[in-house]
């Protein structure tokens, strides 16, 4: 034993020495590895300690480990000092100077408005879910009911890759609903925001790229009054206290009943409309259920989606769609 105890005290003032002269960062992480390491010589004094007695052992671990200890408060105190020295500028500052205008970065108008749209669903328990953008002709059509010789199948309509699988670029989020469903067992309550593409000419209220964001909720005994609620409540809070909604019957082919959402409020009425439409919306259709597996006779659900660039349009007077993708800075700097 007295051959490990005198190693021990030379080590540590060797190793403290080392810690404390360290000039960088990169030095300081040798040192810690050679002597606090896995393989370092701490480590090794430990490891010797099989070959004394019984007895001896814990006044020896105890007197080893106390060093390291002390080493380990050496090491992070240093390492502290270090980064802050990283920091320091290498010149002097020189205070006196004039100042010099800084243009700080800002978040897109449509980025801002996806965000508020996201903060309002999580304060009612919705999640963000993704996907991939470049997607098969099964999730975005097939199990959502859409069959081969629906108008949205249509290369018109659509914009294929020409490679032997033929993918496509999703024409919608919903998508994204399918590949959550066939991952996760109900209750599910998830919104997509997200990029999505069509065959549209460029006008001043269509893009062949624009963005969508969808929401799905999945549990038992589900119904229309709970889809009512959820988005009077959201539309109230990206468009003002004063939004009123009328819902009319429509057809998609993913969810039935099926609806359009109207509303009203002083935004519509600025542009000399009354009611203006806004989104679409529904009970999920059994055979989407029947496709990722759930059984449609225990669990119901509704989804809706509507586009981004149209809340954002209405909310901050914009009459071209177009304005969001010309990147033309007196026109982002108004946000």
């Amino acid at each position: 034993m007295s051959g490990i105890l005198e190693q021990i005290e030379p080590l540590t003032q060797e190793a403290l020495q080392a810690l404390e002269s360290a000039g960088s960062l990169t030095d300081l992480d040798k040192a810690r590895v050679k002597y606090l390491g896995v393989n370092g010589q701490f480590t090794a004094l430990l490891k010797q300690m099989g070959s004394l007695p019984k007895e001896q052992r814990p006044a020896a671990g105890k007197q080893i480990n106390l060093s390291k200890k002390k080493l380990e408060g050496v090491l992070i105190s240093r390492k502290e000092d270090l980064e802050l020295e990283a920091c320091l500028p290498s010149e002097p500052t020189d205070f006196s100077l004039p100042g010099r205008e800084q243009r700080l970065g800002k978040l897109h108008p449509l980025t801002q408005v996806t965000e508020d749209i996201i903060r309002s669903f999580r304060k009612i328990g919705f999640v963000v879910a993704d996907g991939p953008e470049v997607e098969d002709e099964y999730h975005c059509f097939d199990a959502l009911n859409t069959p081969a010789d629906h108008p949205a199948r249509d290369s018109q309509d659509t914009f294929y890759v020409k490679t032997p699988d033929r993918p496509l670029l999703r024409t919608h989020t919903s998508s994204v609903q399918i590949r959550v469903m066939e991952t996760q067992a109900p209750p599910i309550r998830i919104i997509v925001p997200g990029r999505v593409y069509r065959r549209d000419t460029a006008d001043a209220t269509h893009n062949p790229t624009f963005h969508q964001i969808e929401g799905l909720y999945v549990d038992k005994n589900v119904t229309l009054g709970d889809m009512k609620g959820t988005v009077e409540f959201v539309f109230r809070e990206l468009l003002g206290k004063d939004v009123k909604l009328r819902f009319r019957p429509h057809y998609f082919s993913y969810t039935e009943p099926s609806l359009e959402i109207d509303f009203s409020s002083a935004l519509t009425r600025k542009m000399g409309k009354e009611w203006l439409e806004i989104a679409g919306c529904g009970m999920v259709h059994p055979k989407v259920f029947g496709n990722v597996g759930y059984d449609p006779e225990v669990w119901s659900g509704w989804a809706f989606g509507f586009g981004i660039e149209r809340i954002a349009m209405i909310r901050y007077g914009i009459s071209d769609i177009r304005l969001f993708y010309e990147n033309d800075l007196r026109f982002l700097n108004q946000f």
